[in-house]
């Protein structure tokens, strides 16, 4: 007999899975053999695009993103095609006007996209009205997503009414995304258990195997009604990525969150994949054997983050200064009012730490730092330290309405730069292109576009 309330699957081995463990290197024409198999098992939907793999795609691959876009789509006809987009940010680092942002949104689902999850670093709704809106009127599924994260500013009643913001917002069903794998079991029962009480649209949630957590984490959700998890096909999973999807299969067959896929038809596309890995490791010099860190949990630095930090010391000869830095981080994310570390807020984070160790504590503040700490990316979780904002910011104006509105609409100037740099007759797609990546999209088009 069918099961009544089967455990959903979105598939993350297209984006997240690799993003995760092979630095985002996954070209298009490794995807395709397997697109119409990964159709057919079944899934909630298949995470193909957004995140890093935009940027990625231009800046590394020689490839446009929205033909990416293109090509999938046309090989899925059953499975929704799901999108990760950082609110106004889009997928850059910086907020973006309203014009560009639902420009983006409405050609993202023109091209493919049918679920978009839509977050903002800080949690701070205010970011995602103009995209959630935006895709609403696209005809997307929009998922509105809250970042998880640890502070003594967070707990589950303040991650509650966030969830129930992105509800007034018009979310079609709302994510936990839980980016550093910090989520334990029994908290993710009692999160994901208040939520079902309260909240009536579909509970998704994403989260990290960073700490080793991840599973049993799944577990407890589904025990505490958890409508869709996310997981990636094996070859692409455990280590930063999410649980493996054949064994999340596995663990609930016969039972009553049954997720009624077939593990055994997986297993032929898990194959494909790791040929895959093997050739990405191999071509681009890329080590993709990343373990467990629990450290994370002390720390709450995402995996990635802190290999690229003990890189760039390495570059200064100052590796020496890593331990200092991995103290440093969590004050200084104290410091500038408990942001959750997710791009482009752990960046900011990071680089304040690393100057902090090296030339001594805010003596050379980045401009994004002193942005941050007056409001141009949101409303932080808690204040700010007095301390610090009297040093850094020295007078600045505070901002404390939707930074967005003070961004004039930029769509119109990006066509008229992007013609006089030779591309008069570019399509709007290029033209976002340009909007969030202006020096890696002209360097594309210098090669693809003459």
């Amino acid at each position: 007999m069918a099961n009544k309330n089967p455990l959903k699957i979105c598939e993350t081995v297209l984006r997240d899975g690799h993003q995760s463990l092979a630095a985002t290197r996954m070209r298009t024409s490794d995807m395709i053999p397997a697109l119409e198999q990964l159709d057919e098992i079944g899934y909630f939907s298949l995470e193909a695009w957004g995140g890093a793999t935009f940027d990625s795609c231009l800046r590394f691959l020689n490839e446009d993103p929205w033909e990416r876009l293109r090509t999938i789509k046309k090989y899925l006809k059953k499975t929704p095609l799901q999108m990760l987009l950082r609110g106004q940010n889009v997928l850059g680092y910086n907020h973006y006007a309203d014009d560009v942002v639902t420009e983006f949104v409405k050609r993202a689902v023109d091209n493919g996209v049918g679920v978009m999850r839509i977050f903002d670093a800080l949690n701070d709704v205010r970011n995602l009205e103009a995209a959630m809106r935006a895709a609403k009127q696209s005809g997307a599924h929009v998922q509105g997503a809250f970042v998880y994260t640890i502070s003594p500013f967070h707990d589950v009643n303040s991650f509650v009414k966030v969830a129930k913001d992105l509800v007034d917002l018009g979310a079609d069903s709302i994510c936990i995304k839980d980016m550093a794998g910090l989520l334990a079991p029994y908290t993710t029962y009692e999160l994901v258990k208040t939520l079902k009480g309260q909240i009536s649209i579909p509970i998704h949630l994403h989260s990290h195997y960073t700490s080793g957590m991840a599973s049993m984490s799944y577990l407890k959700a589904a025990e505490a009604g958890v409508d869709i998890v996310d997981c990636s096909l094996s070859p692409f999973a455990l280590g930063t990525a999410q649980p493996a999807t054949e064994a999340i299969v596995a663990a609930f067959e016969g039972h009553e969150r049954d997720t009624g896929l077939k593990k055994e038809d997986m297993y032929p596309i898990a194959d494909h994949f790791r040929g895959v890995k093997k050739q990405l490791a191999e071509t681009f010099k890329l080590n993709t054997a990343i373990d467990i860190d629990t450290k994370v949990l002390s720390f709450q630095i995402p995996g990635g983050m802190m290999s690229n930090l003990l890189n760039q010391l390495k570059e200064m000869g100052m590796a020496d200064k890593y331990p200092a830095l991995i103290e440093e981080m969590p004050k200084v994310r104290a410091d500038l009012g408990y942001p959750p570390l997710v791009t482009p807020t752990s960046q900011i984070v990071g680089s304040m730490a690393a100057f902090n160790v090296i030339m001594g504590r805010y003596k050379n503040v980045p401009r994004e730092v002193k942005d941050l700490a007056r409001g141009k990316y949101g409303r932080t979780p808690a204040p700010i330290s007095k301390e610090v904002a009297d040093l850094i910011l020295k007078g600045e104006e505070i901002i404390t309405h939707r930074p967005a509105d003070d961004i004039p609409p930029q769509l119109e100037g990006l066509k008229q730069a992007l013609a006089e740099k030779g591309y008069p007759n570019a399509s709007m797609e290029d033209v976002l292109s340009y909007a969030v990546f202006p020096e890696v999209a002209l360097k594309f088009f210098e090669t693809n576009r003459k």
